[in-house]
């Protein structure tokens, strides 16, 4: 029976969509991730992957793992993964977009107004009981109405969080693409800026573009100076598009009001990194995603990919269409 490896723990319906088409199953159980070699490794007598989790598909992997049919990661982000080297190798590769938009959108809109309002920081001083004389004038918030919002990479997350701030205070909408989205400035009356003219106007400044060469350490200090005194930074796509050095040293001098992040460089982060105790810093462990729903759906999708790629069609959500006009070569 040809057999498809699966790197952590997901859902049973989706397990059972592989079996259905009578496939075995290895699931891999441990509480720590696989390291390269121990992922070859577990591969050897799989036709397919399933790969949930920071698993490193490069150069190396593809050259030692040729007898995979295909492998279908439960993310919609791809960073992991040489793609040019596996469009070589006639590998076909596929993610699981769309399904967890509205569920990061939310996490967005969460860091959003918890820093609007130093939310964690606040609930903070209730556990070290610092809740005691009111002083009117401590610990001021700020309020989201009428405010602009900037997004870096108006698509389909983006593009919920705006539909998000616009209906819930009616926040102006500005982005930053590589092209426009009509659509969105239809829906939303957005207006297309500039990158600078995003850093300049925004009071709230969310990210969602993918992690790639020209996006990695994009919000640098140059880039934080050009922002609001009052502005927020949200991040909820990947760490590495942010230094965290710079974002340290802009949030200490108040170049920048606040940050709200899901997605940290490294990940987890270290519980001692002085960015947890700041007042108008939210910080979560990488949660965009994490509802029954959409973790149900992403896994249920990653397991369609992976059956079609096992029966040799093209896997619906292939980030890679090239290998298949190769001719899985």
């Amino acid at each position: 029976m040809e057999k498809v490896l699966v790197t952590r723990r997901i859902s049973e319906n989706a397990l059972e969509l592989i079996r259905n088409e009578g496939y075995g199953l290895s699931i891999y159980t441990e509480n720590k991730d696989l390291t390269p070699a121990e992922l070859i490794k577990m591969c050897e007598g799989h036709v397919g992957l399933l790969s949930v989790g920071p698993n490193k598909i490069d150069e190396h992997f593809l050259s030692s793992c040729k007898h995979l049919k295909g492998i279908a990661l439960m993310s919609v982000g791809y960073d992991k993964v040489d793609v040019n080297a596996a469009t070589k190798h006639g590998m076909p590769i596929s993610n699981t977009p769309d399904v967890l938009s509205e569920a990061t959108a939310d996490t967005a809109f969460l860091l959003m107004l918890s820093v609007a309002r130093k939310a964690f920081y606040m609930h903070k001083t209730i556990e070290r009981g610092e809740w005691g004389f009111f002083d009117p004038m401590k610990n001021l918030g700020q309020e989201l109405y009428g405010k602009t919002l900037g997004v870096l990479g108006l698509g389909r997350i983006g593009l919920e969080l705006a539909k998000k701030a616009k209906a819930a205070y009616g926040m102006k909408v500005i982005y930053h693409n590589r092209s426009k989205n009509k659509n969105a400035e239809e829906l939303l009356n957005a207006t297309y800026v500039s990158f600078d003219d995003l850093l300049k106007r925004s009071d709230v400044l969310s990210v969602h573009v993918n992690l790639t060469e020209e996006t990695k350490g994009m919000f640098n200090l140059t880039a934080f100076e050009k922002m609001k005194p009052n502005a927020i930074f949200i991040n909820t796509a990947r760490g590495a598009i942010h230094n965290e050095k710079d974002l340290m040293t802009v949030l200490q001098n108040k170049t920048i009001w606040g940050a709200g992040l899901d997605v940290t460089n490294p990940e987890p982060m270290d519980r001692n990194n002085p960015l947890l105790n700041m007042e108008n810093v939210c910080i979560l462990p990488h949660i965009g995603s994490a509802t029954e729903e959409t973790r149900e759906k992403m896994a249920i999708m990653a397991a369609q990919n992976i059956i079609k790629a096992l029966k040799g069609e093209q896997m619906p959500q292939v980030i890679n269409p090239e290998v298949y006009q190769k001719g899985l070569e």
